[in-house]
């Protein structure tokens, strides 16, 4: 009876551990995360923010397109579901167009409302609230890092930076050019990715000037995105600018890696689209890449001559690992990926819109790890 009992016992624990090992060997892939009930089809979402597993922010708009302008919108993801907040006193309608954390409670997000007024809001642990943005201000973005916070906009026409300084946004030099994006390590260690009627531009601030480098020399390439590893490891994400070729002019996407002396493309498995993220590891190394509207050649003679390309590449330090988005029923692809990853783990969100029923767009919530 004994040994019945152990032969059964065996069996069992083999059991366990070939079905274990089977889901273990089973690889990971993006998944998508639904969005509350209650956020409208007609929606998008631009970007989000992770302080960890059970704590992120994504910021939009509702109602985009059929009853545009929309309203603005912001999601919260506590471990398990994304859930609407409450933006009581928040009447005007708009666009939540960027979103940045500093601290659990000290949350910050930009937008701008249907007449086109700049809004910034907070959130300080509690409840979001609005905030005043500097006077005259456009803003477009908030990007925060190493305990700073930094707004981009513009005023009268001319682009602007703005640091967070104690209780008031204080204005910062600007480099030449235009920048797109910012990636912070400390208040005297930002790099601006941008572009300038030379091409595609990467600047470093050193908390007393700017100095610019041209890292693609043709006049209508860009950087929007720049993640700085060390100083000798930065890379910088694009379009390349190119004119022409098949039907529709899709244009190549601009990797490049600066390796503290120069700086170099970067070759991708994809032929067109547009580099629209970058995000970092646990580590802080490069982690992942989004590649808004990927395509790639077909084979020779094919009709249409593109193919869909990876939407999502994994960099492992050597070589990239392909990933698509997953199909979402009803919708079609996404029209933007902006990545955040959660602080401590491998795990990354991507967020955006994608192409909805009837020229609508709607809001796509992604997720890896």
């Amino acid at each position: 009876m004994a040994r019945r009992l152990l032969v059964a016992a065996l069996a069992v624990a083999m059991t366990l551990i070939t079905v274990m090992g089977s889901a273990a060997a089973q690889p990971l892939s993006w998944q998508h995360v639904p969005v509350p009930a209650q956020v409208r089809p007609q929606a998008a979402l631009n970007e989000a923010v992770a302080l960890g597993p059970d704590r992120a922010w994504a910021v939009g708009a509702d109602a985009v397109g059929r009853e545009a302008p929309g309203f603005p919108l912001v999601l919260r993801w506590d471990g398990t579901a994304w859930h609407r907040q409450s933006l009581s006193g928040i009447g005007w309608q708009g666009e939540l167009l960027s979103v940045a954390a500093t601290s659990p409670t000290m949350v910050w997000a930009v937008g701008r409302d249907a007449a086109g007024g700049a809004r910034l809001l907070r959130f300080d642990g509690i409840a979001w609230s609005e905030s005043g943005p500097p006077p005259g201000v456009v803003l477009t973005s908030i990007v925060a890092g190493g305990g700073e916070a930094w707004l981009i906009g513009s005023r009268d026409g001319a682009q602007v930076l703005l640091r967070r300084d104690g209780s008031a946004w204080r204005d910062v030099p600007v480099p030449p050019g235009s920048v797109y994006g910012l990636h912070i390590r400390a208040a005297d260690d930002v790099w601006a990715a941008g572009a300038t009627d030379s091409g595609a531009a990467v600047s470093h601030w050193n908390g007393q000037a700017w100095q610019q480098t041209i890292v693609d020399g043709f006049p209508r390439s860009a950087v929007g995105s720049v993640l700085a590893v060390s100083p000798t490891e930065v890379w910088a994400g694009g379009t390349a600018g190119f004119v022409g070729g098949p039907p529709g002019r899709p244009i190549p996407p601009l990797l490049l890696r600066f390796d503290g002396q120069t700086w170099s493309r970067v070759s991708v498995p994809t032929d067109f689209g547009s580099i629209s993220s970058l995000a970092a590891s646990s580590a802080g190394g490069l982690a992942w890449v989004s590649v808004a509207r990927s395509q790639k050649w077909g084979p020779a003679g094919s009709s249409p001559p593109l193919v869909p390309g990876p939407d999502f590449l994994a960099w492992n330090g050597q070589s990239f690992t392909e990933y698509s988005e997953p199909a979402v029923a009803g919708e079609g692809d996404s029209r933007t990926l902006r990545l955040a990853p959660v602080p401590g783990t491998d795990a990354v969100w991507s967020v955006g819109r994608a192409d909805g029923p009837g020229g609508t767009f709607a809001p796509r919530t992604l997720r890896f790890g």
